[in-house]
């Protein structure tokens, strides 16, 4: 490994946004450690050397040192709406990741949670209540802004010490890059996940962004 590559730890990199934020990794030249429950099923070409599998399900996963250990980064885009109607499987996993990464002195973690995910101890602004309200309830993802809420609770009363960054996505489809977001506290675009991936990667060695839970929109 060369002094200029990192290796990064992706949660979710077989998902929509997860797919291309480890592409991008690789094409970047670094390194990525992934954790699926499945390998047969990830779709990356396995014989790259940067790419280490390390099996297992966020559910109950035991083993932190060995996941965390040499990284330099920590980016999580996870999410099942499913599993999360009934549990908060993404803050029990983030509890038990955080006391593996100050042992092992990683400090840059990036959590990919939802455009309608409440900011902490304030409310949403009234139309994206709303949606939240009527849209996400209708389609079962109330529990995933909660597991999401669960999360950022965590890292701002407990997790001071770690350089976290959350990015409160508002993702609609796969579609071909629509432009370049950038981050703020307000405005919000319906971003491709390709656009998500990309933003979330220069989030990571972004600063001024640690200990922020901002949304993104695109730049005209």
């Amino acid at each position: 490994m060369t002094n200029s590559q990192k290796i990064f730890l992706v949660l979710g990199g077989t998902g929509r946004t997860g797919r291309h934020f480890v592409n991008k990794v690789l094409q970047e030249g670094h390194r990525v450690r992934l954790l699926v429950q499945n390998t047969k099923k990830v779709e990356y070409n396995n014989t790259n050397l940067n790419m280490e599998l390390v099996q297992g399900s966020i559910i109950d996963f035991e083993n932190f040192d060995e996941l965390v250990q040499d990284v330099d980064y920590i980016a999580s885009m996870l999410g099942n709406a499913q599993l999360q109607k009934n549990e908060n499987i993404n803050a029990n996993f983030v509890k038990k990741l955080m006391p593996a990464m100050r042992k092992h002195g990683v400090k840059r973690f990036l959590y990919q949670a939802g455009g309608l995910t409440r900011p902490y101890n304030q409310n949403l602004p009234f139309l994206m209540w709303i949606v939240k309200n009527t849209l996400a309830r209708y389609y079962g993802l109330l529990g995933q802004h909660r597991d999401n809420e669960t999360v950022l609770k965590y890292l701002v009363e407990k997790a001071q010490d770690i350089e976290w960054i959350v990015h409160r996505a508002a993702l609609i489809s796969d579609a071909p890059s629509k432009g370049t977001l950038i981050r703020s506290k307000t405005k919000t675009s319906m971003a491709t996940f390709v656009d998500c991936a990309h933003y979330n990667y220069r989030l990571l060695s972004d600063d001024t962004a640690i200990h922020t839970y901002d949304l993104s929109y695109y730049f005209k």
